[in-house]
């Protein structure tokens, strides 16, 4: 049973832990924020498993749990959990996709393995199973109407988002003996893991983060191609766009320089910029 002690925790670990998402939440109407809260909620205890868990096979353990307690939920039987109790509630009420949720966890291995993604592609691949599921998930969520369009923004929005967090953390994940560049174009551009670890950018490296901010662009344009045929319902869930924008500039500023401090920083005007794009009925 869900209790509003439930409800307070996820809309608290949302807002300490993904405030660009609690952010977008705050434009969807009100009955749909305490289903984007739980699913937000829900993505927070699969992304943060590496970071609690170090050894993989720990980790693992902990994916399939939260397979179990999907499985569960859409049973009508989640454990004593207060994410789980919300997410179940969620897609009780919603009637969320469950291919949704099986292609998040599945990809969500790849964190284990702590290795780069062989290939641009590969990396691609798990931007659109991390991210992308968890867009059209919260389109579900705000009931918006399933069209070619939709989906073709849901896609583009969640492989632009992740391929901006994941540059934004490089120093982060370089620490924690993770990486997410891609390692054929990592060695393309000479750069090693070990020079990245060492904390220190390279005109390299530079260039490499800047051929997938370009990329991230490019998947932002695309989905802003078919503006006109998504509903405006869907906006909430969309926003993540114009958040990647303002992350991107700071990373133009910073000359594509992953460790530069203010790439770790909300961009400037974050919230106006969600209000104005918000009020113009763009993303």
């Amino acid at each position: 049973m869900v209790t509003p002690g439930h409800l307070t925790y996820c809309k608290k670990r949302v807002r300490q832990f993904d405030q660009d998402r609690y952010l977008t939440a705050l434009f969807a109407p009100e009955e749909s924020r305490q289903g984007l809260y739980a699913l937000y909620a829900f993505n927070l205890e699969i992304a943060q498993i590496p970071e609690i868990a170090r050894e993989p096979l720990v980790g693992e353990i902990r994916l399939e749990w939260w397979r179990e307690t999907i499985a569960a939920a859409y049973e009508g039987t989640p454990p004593e959990h207060a994410v789980a109790a919300c997410l179940a509630e969620t897609i009780r009420t919603h009637g969320l996709t469950r291919s949704c949720f099986d292609r998040l966890l599945d990809a969500r291995s790849f964190d284990q393995e702590r290795r780069p993604p062989a290939s641009a592609d590969e990396l691609k691949i798990y931007a659109e199973a991390t991210s992308s599921n968890l867009v059209r998930l919260a389109l579900e969520v705000l009931g918006v109407p399933k069209n070619a369009a939709t989906e073709k923004a849901a896609l583009a929005i969640g492989v632009a988002w992740a391929l901006v967090g994941l540059l934004r953390a490089v120093p982060f994940h370089g620490r924690d003996e993770r990486l997410y560049l891609p390692r054929d174009l990592m060695e393309t551009a000479g750069v090693s893991v070990r020079q990245i670890r060492s904390g220190k950018s390279t005109p390299a490296l530079e260039g490499l983060v800047h051929s997938l901010a370009d990329e991230a662009r490019a998947c932002l344009r695309a989905a802003r191609q078919v503006a006109a045929e998504v509903p405006a319902t869907a906006r909430p869930a969309l926003l993540l766009g114009a958040l990647a924008d303002g992350h991107l500039g700071v990373l133009e500023k910073a000359g594509y320089n992953p460790f530069d401090p203010r790439v770790q920083k909300p961009p400037p005007f974050r919230e106006l910029r969600l209000w104005l794009r918000a009020r113009r009925g763009k993303y």
